[in-house]
């Protein structure tokens, strides 16, 4: 980033050079001097090659920022399912699913919750529902989501986010 703000400065100076504003006459009747199509264009280069620095690091955090996120609910998932298996003896089976842990499931006397701050299972950053699987194939339960690209597997922010990795 160092190196292209240099760039940036010693264009800047090659422009002014070129430009030397200090000599140039004024190109209004009314003495006033503005702006050269020249100026405005290197001023538009320049705040272009700044987007173009700056553009692909933003995005790049948002990607990672939801990824961040979802492994994040997905450890909140698991704590709660361990609170719901210390009060109930077991996880929510397959049908009962997440939803167990903001819904009394019928005839559990000893259910304590919820077990989620929130009223419903909130749904993964890409606005789907997690996957809950119980038994899981990999722990106790798995809890997945399959990333922006909605489908098994992936690299980046289309990579599957889940409970055991």
């Amino acid at each position: 980033m160092r190196g292209s703000m240099n760039a940036i400065i010693a264009l800047l100076e090659t422009a002014r050079e070129a430009l030397d504003v200090r000599t140039r006459q004024p190109t209004s009747r009314s003495g006033e001097a503005g702006f050269t199509l020249i100026e405005l264009l290197v001023v538009m280069m320049i705040l272009v090659l700044l987007a173009s620095l700056v553009a692909p690091r933003v995005i790049g955090y948002v990607g990672s920022s939801r990824t961040k996120s979802a492994k994040v609910q997905i450890e909140s998932f698991g704590t709660s399912l361990e609170l719901y298996k210390l009060d109930i003896g077991r996880y929510p089976d397959q049908r009962e699913g997440l939803n167990a842990l903001v819904q009394r499931p019928t005839d559990l006397p000893s259910w304590n919750g919820p077990y989620l701050k929130k009223e419903k299972v909130p749904l993964d950053p890409w606005g789907q529902p997690y996957i809950y699987r119980y038994p899981g194939k990999h722990g106790a339960f798995d809890i997945i989501t399959l990333g922006a690209d909605r489908k098994e597997g992936g690299e980046g922010e289309d990579r599957d986010v889940t409970s055991w990795q």
